[in-house]
């Protein structure tokens, strides 16, 4: 955007992320604006690539996917191997999620799976590229926070007063 989003359109970005499904009618109700000045804020946001898309949240477990987890990568020894470079998505749809890393690794995955079977040959084949650490979740207690904006008071960056010049 070319401005910096005010306290309405974080109350628009808050209600879509709440229900995506809402009308420019029940939007605008909830944010105090006419539907077409609610349209009107939807379609800017959009345009400036703020909300990326609209979509339905599946819970994995129950579409037949049960297990979680997560693998880091490090490509050292096979550089010519790494996965971001040999692979695409449609090669690996297990995979949903991939963070370029700073520090030891390369890269972090988030892979779902149906059974261990599954998640074992998904590691085999992830195992080609390079080294790697998996963690396997039992459980997940938090997921899926909202965007939000920054807090006013968040802590400031202390100084390190016995090391500057």
């Amino acid at each position: 955007m070319d401005r910096p989003l005010d306290q309405t359109d974080w109350r628009i970005i808050g209600e879509l992320q709440r229900d995506g499904r809402l009308s420019y009618n029940q939007l605008g109700r909830r944010v105090n604006l006419s539907p077409p000045a609610a349209a009107e804020r939807v379609r800017r946001l959009e345009e400036s690539g703020v909300i990326a898309g609209y979509q339905a949240r599946i819970d994995p477990a129950r579409a037949g996917l049960p297990l979680t987890a997560f693998v880091q990568l490090r490509c050292t020894r096979a550089p010519d191997r790494c996965l971001l470079k040999t692979t695409t998505a449609g090669e690996l749809p297990e995979v949903t999620e991939v963070h370029k890393l700073s520090g030891n690794w390369c890269s972090m995955l988030k892979v779902r799976a149906a059974s261990m079977r599954h998640l074992e040959g998904l590691f085999e084949r992830l195992g080609e590229h390079g080294e790697m650490n998996s963690h396997i979740v039992l459980s997940t207690q938090f997921e899926g926070r909202p965007v939000e904006p920054p807090a006013a008071d968040a802590r400031p960056v202390t100084e390190s007063t016995g090391w500057s010049r």
